[in-house]
C-alpha cells in the first residue's frame, strides 16, 4: 500500500489531480450505463464509428481555431458535433436494416480517422491536445470537464428512471415493443444520442483508441454475474468506479499512462472472473 501514498499526499496538494479524481468518479456512472447498452443491444461497432468520427470533429475545430482565429466551435465542441451527427445517420440507416447499417458504419469509422488526420497535419504546430484525445489524458481534465459528466450523469439516470420499461423492451424485443405503442425510433435515437455524448467525453479519459473497451469490458464483466438489464448497469457502473480510480492511482504512482492502466485493469479482472465462473460450471 505504500506505493499508493505519493498518489494520496498529491491528491491533497495538486488541483490537477483531484479534478482527474472526480473525473474517475463521475465518469463511471455513464460508463456503466451506456456501456451496458452498448454491449446488450451488440452496437459496439456503432460505438467504435462515433469514438472515431470525433477525431474529424476535434481535427476540424482546432484546425478553424488555428488556423482562423476562431474562438468556437472549441475542440470539444467539434467533437460532440461529429458524435451527434454519426448517431443520428446511425439511427436513420438501423431502421433500412442491420446489415446496410454495419457497411455504413464501418465507412463512417475509416472516414471519421482519415478527415481527422487530413485536418491536424493542416493545423500548424503541434496539437498536444489533439493527441490526449486520441491516447487520453485524464490529468489535464478541467473542472468544466467534471461539471459536463456530472450533467450527464444526472440526464442518463433521468432517462434510466423515466424510460427503463421503453428502453428494456426495444433493447429485447422491438417489433413487441412496437405493438406495446412504444416509439421505438425515439426512444433508440435517445439512447445513441446519449451514447455519443458518454463517448465523446470518455476519450478525455482514456482516448479514442481505447473507449470501446472502457465501455464493454465495465459490463461484459457484470453480465457473467446478471442478466437483469438494470443490475448490469448498476454492477458495471460500480466496477467502472473501481476501474477508473484504482487505475488513476496505480498509473499515478507508477508513472504510466491513465488511460492504458485503466484499461489493462479492467481487462484483467474481465479474464480472471471468466476463468473463475469457468472453473466453477
Amino acid at each position: 500500500m505504500t506505493e499508493f501514498l505519493p498518489f494520496l499526499n498529491d491528491l491533497v496538494s495538486y488541483p490537477f489531480l483531484r479534478n482527474a479524481l472526480w473525473a474517475s468518479l463521475l465518469l463511471a456512472p455513464a460508463a456503466g450505463i451506456i456501456g451496458t447498452f452498448v454491449t446488450v443491444e451488440r452496437i459496439n461497432s456503432m460505438a467504435g464509428a462515433v469514438a472515431h468520427s470525433v477525431l474529424a470533429g476535434l481535427g476540424a475545430a482546432r484546425y478553424l481555431q488555428v488556423k482562423f482565429g476562431w474562438e468556437y466551435p472549441t475542440p470539444l465542441q467539434g467533437a460532440a458535433a461529429a458524435a451527434v451527427l454519426v448517431a443520428l445517420i446511425v439511427s436513420a440507416v438501423t431502421r433500412r436494416g442491420r446489415e446496410r447499417s454495419e457497411t455504413v458504419l464501418a465507412a463512417i469509422w475509416a472516414i471519421g480517422m482519415a478527415v481527422g488526420i487530413l485536418f491536424i497535419s493542416a493545423t500548424p504546430g503541434y496539437s498536444e491536445d489533439l493527441m490526449s484525445y486520441l491516447f487520453g489524458n485524464i490529468l489535464m481534465i478541467k473542472p468544466s470537464d467534471t461539471l459536463l459528466l456530472g450533467f450527464l450523469d444526472l440526464s442518463l439516470v433521468l432517462v434510466i428512471f423515466l424510460f427503463y420499461k421503453d428502453i428494456f423492451a426495444v433493447i429485447f424485443d422491438k417489433e413487441f415493443a412496437t405493438i406495446r405503442g412504444i416509439k421505438v425510433d425515439r426512444i433508440y435515437l435517445m439512447m445513441l444520442l446519449l451514447t455519443s455524448l458518454t463517448i465523446v467525453l470518455a476519450v478525455q479519459v482514456v482516448g479514442i483508441v481505447m473507449v470501446i473497451a472502457l465501455l464493454t469490458l465495465p459490463a461484459a464483466t457484470a453480465g457473467l454475474f446478471s442478466t437483469r438489464l438494470w443490475k448490469m448497469m448498476l454492477f458495471a457502473s460500480l466496477l467502472s468506479l473501481v476501474y477508473s480510480t484504482g487505475g488513476l492511482a496505480i498509473s499515478y504512482s507508477m508513472d504510466k499512462p491513465t488511460g492504458a492502466t485503466i484499461i489493462l485493469f479492467a481487462a484483467a479482472v474481465y479474464l480472471l472472473t471468466m476463468l473463475m465462473k469457468r472453473k466453477k460450471a
